[in-house]
């Protein structure tokens, strides 16, 4: 699909991945509408894009469909890169002998994986009401993690909704093949984003140091690359890609 005067919705657009992945099909004349969170910087990521911003949680379904309209509004949406989502530690058994926060597991998988289906599943009914253009109606990419295969002692809610992601995309480029929608899914290593960038440089350059080749961070605008190159190959679907650098991730 031609990227350039197609409308395209991007969550967590406001850093990180979801940014870079704006600035990139902004850059090649995407109409690009911005859903994050109220309390983010997607007002100003906008402005800066000359991009549209929607604050919305993408656990709420009548906040999303509000934004997928909006996306919607000066041409049909096209094209969706859903890269929302958030960690956080939990083990399985705690330090103290005591069972894992159900709590805290049940609001990580929420946002990651239950999200993920609630921004999908709506921007995939509004492409699906579109009229084709050289034979599809949208591309939808999602975003995993590597966590999906090698997930390490702790994170076990995230690494749970990212298999769950993986486990979705199949099946959803199945379903909606005759609606001539596509679905894949990028799983990052590790990337140098706003939640690397709370660590020390030491740390940073060790996790950088683990990944075969480039050893080095992921860049996010090497994801939004990825994002856009899905989107422009009409033959890429049903897939999970791993943009990782070669790592396979230790227990710990």
């Amino acid at each position: 699909m031609d990227i350039a005067g197609q409308s395209a919705l991007v969550t967590g657009g406001a850093s990180g991945l979801g940014q870079a992945t704006a600035r990139r099909l902004a850059g090649k004349g995407a109409r690009v509408t911005i859903l994050d969170l109220p309390t983010s910087a997607g007002e100003k990521a906008a402005a800066d894009l000359g991009a549209r911003f929607v604050a919305a949680d993408v656990t709420d379904p009548e906040q999303t469909q509000a934004a997928v309209q909006e996306a919607g509004r000066d041409a049909p949406l096209r094209v969706l890169v859903h890269c929302a989502g958030r960690g956080g530690p939990v083990r399985v058994v705690d330090k103290n002998g005591q069972p894992g926060s159900l709590e805290a597991y049940e609001a990580i998988v929420r946002l990651n994986l239950i999200g993920s289906f609630n921004v999908l599943r709506l921007a995939a009914a509004s492409m699906a009401a579109t009229e084709p253009v050289d034979g599809e109606r949208g591309v939808c990419v999602l975003t995993a993690s590597v966590a999906a295969f090698e997930g390490q002692i702790g994170q076990i809610p995230y690494a749970s909704s990212k298999a769950g992601i993986v486990g979705m995309t199949l099946v959803a480029a199945r379903d909606l093949a005759g609606k001539l929608i596509r679905v894949c899914t990028i799983a990052p290593g590790t990337f140098d984003t706003p939640l690397l960038a709370r660590l020390s440089d030491d740390v940073r350059d060790s996790l950088g140091k683990a990944v075969p080749h480039p050893s080095r961070l992921g860049r996010p605008g090497e994801f939004g690359l990825l994002a856009a190159q899905i989107v422009e190959n009409p033959m890429l679907n049903g897939e999970t890609i791993r943009l990782d650098g070669a790592i396979r991730m230790p227990p710990r």
